[in-house]
């Protein structure tokens, strides 16, 4: 286990439910059984608050709580830029993230391949909310 994937999944400053949310979506995934439950507050075309709440591994949880953590105040369309980026890593061979997500290598990356499907649970979940 790699311990920088532990010190991101801890950092659960997100992890919560927007009462009053203008988006929500909740996926799971069917192979292992995660669960996720992502609440957004969206104002002018800009994520002002991102909830999550989670029943997954690690690699989820460190996916979905940085997410969670670059998403605010961001433009809706930065967000499908990372989400696709994030969907396409695996499929397309990608080598790493735009200097403007280089957090996300330290998630993203060839001896994470077999975790593919939890780490994408969180963008899947933030695509659904959004509808795109």
């Amino acid at each position: 286990m790699d311990l920088e994937v532990l010190k991101i999944a801890s950092n659960t400053v997100n992890h919560k439910i927007i009462n009053d949310h203008t988006h929500i979506s909740k996926q799971k995934n069917p192979l292992c059984g995660d669960e996720i439950e992502i609440s957004l507050k969206v104002k002018n075309d800009k994520i002002i608050d991102f909830g999550y709440r989670c029943k997954s591994c690690v690699y989820c949880q460190a996916a979905v709580s940085l997410i969670s953590l670059k998403s605010i105040n961001k433009p809706i369309k930065k967000i499908k830029e990372i989400t696709n980026l994030a969907l396409s890593f695996f499929e397309n061979c990608n080598n790493s993230f735009s200097k403007e997500w280089n957090i996300f290598n330290k998630l993203f990356n060839k001896k994470n391949i077999s975790r593919k499907e939890c780490l994408m649970l969180p963008f899947k979940a933030l695509s659904k909310a959004l509808k795109f």
